[in-house]
């Protein structure tokens, strides 16, 4: 299983905090951002930060590995 965090105005347009998703041999970051793109239309076009596994991430590529955290996070802002 993946575990996915979303954080902040992303969290709002998926309606969760967090959500699984199951692990698949060659899945990638591109992967689980397509699919879930597809269920949540215009939710990660705000995401400004990537990290899996509290590491920033850039490379939507990267292979995933099953027990991986993925958060989504987009730009704070605040007074």
């Amino acid at each position: 299983m993946i575990k996915v965090l979303f954080f902040g105005p992303v969290a709002d347009r998926v309606q969760t905090h967090e959500m699984q998703m199951d692990f698949s041999p060659g899945m990638t970051l591109h992967n689980v951002i397509a699919h879930l793109g597809i269920q949540h239309p215009g939710a990660f076009s705000i995401v400004s930060l990537i990290a899996v596994n509290q590491n920033q991430v850039h490379d939507k590529q990267m292979a995933l590995q099953d027990n991986d955290e993925i958060a989504f996070m987009a730009k704070f802002s605040g007074g």
